[in-house]
């Protein structure tokens, strides 16, 4: 496989001016979840120019590609769209100014502060380095590209429209990310990698009255704050040492004004777990704390516990993810690394979980590694490493286009490059 690899591979050169003129451009013009037209658009251009057959429209914006050269596996390689509504502030030359409108009507500022441009970048090359390169693998290879992984909805919309009717059923389902680790590096987890993701809105309600007459009143700004308190103890004093979960209370809302005490207290939390036993005893623990605080303060009703938004936790399959870690091994030599667990999410596993075929997911880093490598050695990567998210993340652009488009290459040739298969 590693020569297959080094054949296939070779034909970087060729095309890493195009493809960094496409993250370049990517970047320029993010857009958010499920109006991902025009990145979709250029996806889909990418493909079909590579001899794809090409399905759009996909659970909204999603694109498929299959390239078929033969009988072998079928590969899926998964790379997410959508940007998010962040005001950029990397400086950089090809950095976004661009907004929407929100549904208030609102101006919003969006950026790709995430890196899913690298993804798509990092797909299209390697589906080209693949169209390029027939004679050396075998199988067929499925470009996936999803839209609005970041309000976890993308995946199941596809899913929804028939994913599963409309590309043929992978072998084996593989995905990446950019993280802020030093650009040229690859990490792979088996078992548990990312973790599950439950946003909530909770409504407690009190009785509003003047602010000169609290005994009048159920104070619901009093019920949130004791509600924010406690709910420090879930993970604290609830959970094992090694059980790791994380509870986070992002929002409050309540009153309009210094001396008027409101009649209800709005707050959104986030969870994050690793296992449904774990995400289960959280959320049960967080509705009973809110419950009695509720009932320890007179509120005239019950709580309201709306959720927000879910995404499933990413345990890579043990058997592709050691496949993978081997080929990554070969090719990248000490760059190949066993990744640590992470506390963000993703929906990519509802993909392969609507096939019943295993999947393995891994990082790959962004970060200028000179810049990495000081923070390191000053121990202060946390506070000078901007992380996924930020206003300032911004991967560097080489080496990290060329370990993307070269990683899932590896990858997908782990399967597609098996000497007893390919001719």
């Amino acid at each position: 496989m590693s020569d297959t690899a080094r054949t296939v591979l070779a034909g970087l050169g060729s095309v890493r001016s195009d493809l960094e003129d496409l993250y370049q451009d990517l970047h320029r013009h993010p857009e958010l979840g499920l109006r991902e037209h025009r990145t979709a658009k250029k996806a889909a251009e990418a493909l079909r120019r590579s001899g794809y057959d090409v399905t759009e429209g996909v659970g909204g914006t999603g694109v498929i590609g299959v390239l078929a050269n033969g009988d072998g596996p079928v590969v899926m390689a998964r790379a997410d769209m959508d940007a998010l509504p962040v005001r950029e502030r990397t400086g950089l030359p090809y950095a976004s100014t661009a907004t929407v409108t929100d549904e208030d009507g609102r101006e919003q500022p969006v950026m790709h502060a995430c890196g899913h441009d690298v993804h798509v970048t990092s797909l299209v090359g390697c589906a080209r380095l693949l169209a390029g390169h027939r004679d050396d693998w075998r199988g067929t290879f499925v470009a996936l590209f999803q839209p609005s992984e970041e309000n976890g909805a993308g995946a199941r919309a596809m899913v929804e429209d028939g994913l599963t009717d409309r590309s043929p059923r992978p072998d084996v389902v593989l995905a990446q990310h950019v993280l802020p680790y030093p650009a040229g590096y690859v990490g792979t987890r088996a078992g548990s990698f990312l973790s599950a993701a439950d946003s909530l809105r909770v409504t407690v309600h009190g009785r509003g009255a003047h602010g000169s007459a609290p005994q009048a009143s159920v104070d619901p700004v009093v019920i949130a704050a004791s509600v924010v308190v406690r709910l420090q103890t879930v993970v604290s004093r609830e959970l094992a040492a090694t059980t790791p979960a994380v509870v986070t209370v992002g929002s409050i809302h309540a009153g309009s004004g210094p001396n008027v005490i409101p009649d209800r207290a709005v707050l959104e939390l986030n969870v994050r777990t690793y296992d449904d036993a774990t995400r289960t005893q959280v959320l049960d623990a967080i509705k009973r704390i809110v419950r009695a605080e509720c009932e320890a303060s007179r509120s005239p009703r019950e709580p309201e516990f709306e959720r927000l938004s879910t995404f499933p936790p990413t345990v890579n399959d043990e058997e592709p993810t050691r496949r993978v870690a081997e080929a990554f091994g070969v090719y990248f030599g000490d760059d190949a690394h066993t990744v640590e667990l992470q506390t963000a999410s993703e929906d990519m596993s509802e993909i392969p979980g609507a096939f019943g075929v295993p999947f393995t997911y891994w990082a790959i880093g962004g970060t200028d590694p000179d810049r990495y490598a000081e923070a390191a050695r000053k121990g202060t990567v946390a506070q000078d490493i901007p992380v996924n998210h930020s206003a300032a993340f911004a991967p560097v652009v080489q080496p990290t286009l060329d370990t993307g488009v070269s990683a899932l290459t590896v990858a997908a040739l782990a399967w597609l490059g098996d000497g007893d298969r390919a001719a």
